[in-house]
C-alpha cells in the first residue's frame, strides 16, 4: 500500500489500548479489545491508518492486558505505514495505570520537552471519519492550552455526557454537556506531576485544567461509537 506525502509535520500519537474490556468477554478473555475486528480491520489498524494518512509517523501503543499480542499482530507499524513502539505496563507495572497513568508512562516516548504536543486517542472507540488534522496539531503545539477535546453528541448509554464548550472555545462542566470522544491533543506538562508507575485517570488533570482555562475543546459530530459492549460491535459489523 502507498501512502501519500503529508502536508504537514505531524505530532506523535499515543493509541490507549491497556484496559481489559470486561464488558466485552467472553471476546476480550482471549483478545484485547483494539484487536477485535470491526468492519473487516482490527478496531486499532482503524486508528493506525488513519494517523498514518495525517502524516503521523511514530506512534506508541500503551498495554496490558494479554500485551504480547499487540506487537505479534501489529509488529513495528511499518505496513501501516508508521513506526510504532510499545508502552508496556503489564510487564513493568503488573497491569494497567488508567489514562492519566498511562500516559505519564508512555511519555518519554512521545516527549522531549514540556511543551510537546502529541495526539492521544482510545483503542476502543470507532470514528472512521476523524482526521487527525496536521495542521491543527501545529497550532495547538505552538499554544499555551495544556489539552483540546473532540466532543461527540451524548450516546443512551452516556445521556448526561462530560463537558460543555464556552464561548471562548475552551471546555467547561457546565451544562449542556456533550460526551468526550476519547481522542485529544495533549501537552506533556500536564502530566508533569504523575510519576512513573502511578495509576491515575485522566479526569482529575482534566477538572483542574478546566479550572485554569487550559483545555480546548469543540463539538465533532461524524460517525463515533464507544465499542464497549458485544452488542455495539455486533451492530457497527451488522451495519457494515
Amino acid at each position: 500500500m502507498a501512502f501519500e506525502a503529508p502536508r504537514h509535520d505531524n505530532l506523535k500519537a499515543l493509541i490507549l489500548a491497556a484496559g481489559r474490556g470486561v464488558r466485552l468477554r467472553p471476546l476480550t478473555d482471549h483478545t484485547p479489545k483494539p484487536l477485535l475486528a470491526v468492519r473487516g480491520k482490527r478496531l486499532i489498524e482503524w486508528h493506525l491508518l488513519a494517523l498514518a494518512a495525517a502524516g503521523v509517523r511514530e506512534v506508541v501503543i500503551n498495554t496490558a492486558w494479554l500485551e504480547e499480542q499487540f506487537p505479534a499482530a501489529l509488529g513495528d507499524g511499518s505496513r501501516y505505514g508508521v513506526r510504532i513502539a510499545y508502552s508496556m505496563e503489564g510487564r513493568d507495572h503488573g497491569g494497567a495505570l488508567e489514562t492519566a497513568g498511562g500516559i505519564a508512562k508512555a511519555l518519554p516516548l512521545l516527549a522531549q520537552r514540556a511543551d510537546d504536543g502529541f495526539w492521544v486517542v482510545s483503542g476502543d472507540v470507532f470514528l472512521p471519519g476523524f482526521a487527525f488534522d496536521a495542521a491543527f496539531a501545529q497550532r495547538f503545539a505552538a499554544g499555551d492550552l495544556w489539552a483540546h477535546l473532540w466532543l461527540v453528541p451524548n450516546a443512551p448509554h452516556h445521556p448526561q455526557g462530560d463537558f460543555g464548550i464556552d464561548a471562548q472555545g475552551l471546555a467547561v462542566t457546565d451544562p449542556p454537556r456533550r460526551t468526550w470522544a476519547s481522542v485529544g491533543l495533549f501537552r506533556a506538562a500536564m502530566f508533569a506531576g504523575v510519576a512513573v508507575g502511578t495509576k491515575l485517570p485522566l479526569r482529575p488533570l482534566l477538572d483542574a485544567g478546566i479550572a485554569q482555562r487550559r483545555i480546548g475543546a469543540q463539538a465533532w459530530d461524524g460517525a463515533w461509537t464507544d465499542v464497549g459492549s458485544a452488542e455495539r460491535l455486533q451492530a457497527l459489523n451488522a451495519a457494515a
